[in-house]
């Protein structure tokens, strides 16, 4: 249903117990969801050089906020 990188950053946030911070913060930064995916797309090549293609395709995509925001609304145990 959702995509991988939205699914690994929840999981990894619950292990780290800081997915309610970030929920808030998602739900803080959803207007200014276009200029992550602005971002995303301006840095993406460094990301990319860097190995973090998850990073990358999260922060290129205005919609990956809110399916960050729905793995995080999720059950814990996401299966899969």
């Amino acid at each position: 249903m959702s995509s991988t990188p939205a699914r690994r950053l929840a999981s990894g946030l619950r292990r780290r117990g800081l997915d309610a911070p970030a929920r808030l913060l998602a739900d803080a930064h959803r207007p200014v969801a276009p200029l992550l995916a602005d971002l995303g797309a301006a840095i993406g090549p460094l990301l990319g050089a860097a190995g973090a293609t998850g990073a990358q395709r999260l922060l290129s995509d205005p919609a990956m906020l809110d399916a960050v925001i729905d793995e995080l609304d999720g059950p814990e145990d996401g299966g899969g």
